[in-house]
């Protein structure tokens, strides 16, 4: 019986079209992967074809046979079930065995049998546990007894994602877990996945979070499977140095970094705040670096600014911002200039989309005015933009309504850089995908030059290609930039400035995202404990008071001597760890030669598995050794 998950000369196909071509894998236990490829390239049937909901037209798939796989559904039946027994719906060994106590009446032996076996499966903490997943998805405690079918299409996903957390699994396969997560529920994620000890296949357009938990890249590439080692950052790299090499792209490839190269000049130019330029100066490096990784992209549109321009083009004033009922914000006065670009922080249900409505003049203030100027020009996207689009039309009748002077060659130009090439660009989108939708909003949004932008979750359905294109295209953009979003890659390479949008009011944030996140943290914690890394700027931080300045030389000292071992065994931890590393990441390139697998190679095959378990270990420990050294040191610092 194998031990892991192999693929072998797999070829699947969907009506004329082939979605892989003869291709191979092997997935080891334990093992956290990343599955990437354009929209429609074979992810979801891959994912299908391991559920055993989906048959290979040729090749042979095998997985463990005592493996426990659990999947994210991507619908949700509408059902009286309340939320949390929803979840715990999720562990069907619990229900399985409360079942059978049920019918077990008075039968003693058996009900102590059964009783063993709830302790076995740590059935009495699984409603907490269940409450404590929602809890890190979004949802409050009185939440957790309304029925399913009381929740909107998004929280329900969030249910399916919370009901396959539950389940006790050796495989866990997520389709776009973050899609309907805000920021602080994609973090929470981050963090219960890199404690998951199964075996991991996400599939996910979210950049950060793929480089935050996974440690391999499938690529799906012309209808094969391309191993990658590392993140997707690390991918990044490695198909920059590939691509880089192939000459017919170079033009291509020096017109992006010219882009890039002339934003970090701009950017240093402006940068005021050294901390937050010193940062996003380093991002924009490493995208230049990377970015002939991303030069066979189909997406290479623009957002052109509006050439008349006012300054401000939009001022909110002694502003209160909510509905009749419930007041959300108060005491708003935001100035919105042409260079401003701001990325909203904040918890969920803070108020951030409520801005960006008030902004927009979707949503009417209780109090206050909202001032645009002359020549403000608006380009507003948010979810409803998708529901609002015309489900008969084709992407050129659109424009065509827009502009009806515009000539058809010059549509289906600008369509292209979007994607929507030849015959498509002419279709009716009722059949389109999210994504395609998705692309065509913002395609009307272009189309119409505005000079302001206001963002509202831009990424949801977009694919890492048009992510990175819609990067791009915003670092280009002249006009003001307003985004709310989970995709921190996005956050980081697009704004100069954060506004934190919680407790009723907006204030601005003077650091990062890694910054705001520890804010997060310490607000979810209920301590009152500000320091200078979490509190946000309009937080006064009192001045410690003076102290003897020969004790402050031997306290200074004793921590110094206190933490010299603790930092000596973490270097020297994490010099073990990278040797280690490295002999892993050379055994799994052994461990990748299909030939291996042959029955003349069975004992080679048994003594590089065991190699790797005795690696696996050592890993786990010299990873747990410097995780406490490293606490103890974090611990000497507080």
């Amino acid at each position: 019986m194998p031990s892991m998950i192999t693929l072998q000369q797999i070829s699947l196909q969907r009506g004329p079209k082939f979605l892989l071509t003869e291709t191979d894998l092997a997935i080891f236990p334990g093992q956290k992967i990343g599955l990437i490829g354009a929209n429609g390239s074979g992810k979801s049937s891959l994912f299908k074809l391991l559920l055993g909901q989906l048959g290979a037209d040729t090749g042979s798939v095998s997985l463990p046979g005592d493996w426990r796989l659990a999947h994210m559904a991507q619908e949700v039946s509408d059902t009286d079930r309340t939320a949390l027994d929803y979840v715990l719906d999720g562990d069907e060994a619990l229900r399985e065995t409360e079942a059978e106590i049920e019918q077990a009446g008075d039968d003693g032996e058996k009900l102590a049998h059964l009783f063993g076996v709830m302790e076995q499966i740590d059935a009495y903490t699984a409603p907490a546990r269940a409450a404590q997943l929602l809890n890190g998805l979004g949802f409050t405690g009185n939440e957790l007894e309304r029925p399913v079918s009381a929740f909107s299409g998004g929280w329900r996903i969030r249910l399916n994602l919370a009901r396959a957390l539950m389940c006790p699994s050796d495989l866990l396969l997520l389709d776009e877990p973050t899609n309907h997560l805000d920021l602080d529920a994609t973090l929470w994620l981050e963090q219960w996945l890199q404690r998951y000890s199964g075996t991991l296949l996400i599939i996910s357009h979210d950049r950060d979070f793929l480089d935050n938990v996974i440690e391999r890249i499938v690529s799906i590439e012309s209808s094969k499977l391309v191993a990658y080692t590392g993140n997707y950052s690390a991918y990044e790299v490695q198909r920059a140095e590939r691509l880089s090499q192939q000459q017919a792209e170079f033009n291509k490839q020096q017109e992006r970094i010219a882009h890039i190269e002339d934003y970090i000049r701009r950017f240093r130019a402006k940068a005021t705040k050294a901390k937050q330029a010193q940062s996003r100066i380093k991002q924009l490096e490493r995208m230049e670096t990377i970015a002939p990784a991303h030069v066979d992209s189909p997406f290479s549109f623009t957002f052109t600014a509006s050439e008349k321009v006012s300054d401000p083009l939009i001022v909110l004033r002694q502003m209160t911002i909510g509905y009749p009922e419930r007041q959300i914000l108060g005491g708003v006065d935001i100035n919105i200039a042409p260079a401003t670009r701001i990325g909203l922080l904040g918890p969920n249900g803070a108020g951030k989309s409520s801005l960006i409505k008030t902004l927009a003049g979707t949503l009417e203030p209780l109090t206050g005015e909202r001032v645009t100027g002359e020549h403000f020009k608006l380009g507003y996207f948010a979810q409803h933009q998708l529901e609002a689009l015309d489900m008969n039309a084709s992407p050129a009748l659109h424009i065509q309504r827009i502009s009806p002077k515009a000539r058809e060659q010059e549509i289906r130009n600008f369509l292209g850089t979007f994607d929507f090439i030849g015959d498509r660009a002419f279709e009716p989108i009722n059949h389109f995908s999210g994504g395609e939708k998705a692309r065509l909003a913002l395609a009307l949004i272009a189309w119409q030059k505005p000079n302001v932008l206001l963002l509202d979750e831009p990424t949801n359905h977009l694919d890492l290609e048009m992510r990175q294109a819609l990067t791009m295209a915003l670092q280009d953009f002249a006009g003001a930039v307003i985004v709310v979003s989970h995709d921190r890659h996005l956050l980081r390479n697009t704004v100069d400035e954060w506004l934190l949008v919680a407790d009723g009011k907006i204030e601005e944030f003077d650091g990062e995202l890694d910054d705001y996140y520890r804010w997060l943290l310490e607000r979810k914690s209920g301590g009152d404990k500000t320091t200078e890394a979490t509190a946000s700027p309009a937080t006064e931080v009192k001045p410690k008071p003076a102290q003897d300045k020969k004790m402050q030389r031997q306290e200074a000292a004793a921590k110094r001597e206190a933490r010299k071992p603790l930092t000596n065994r973490i270097k020297k931890l994490e010099s073990e760890l990278e040797k280690l590393q490295q002999k892993n990441t050379t055994l799994e390139a052994e461990l990748a030669d299909t030939s291996l697998y042959e029955d003349q190679h069975k004992d080679q095959l048994q003594k590089l598995l065991q190699q790797q378990a005795e690696l696996s270990q050592k890993i786990d420990e010299c990873e747990e050794q410097w995780l406490e050294a490293q606490a103890e040191l974090d611990a000497l610092d507080d």
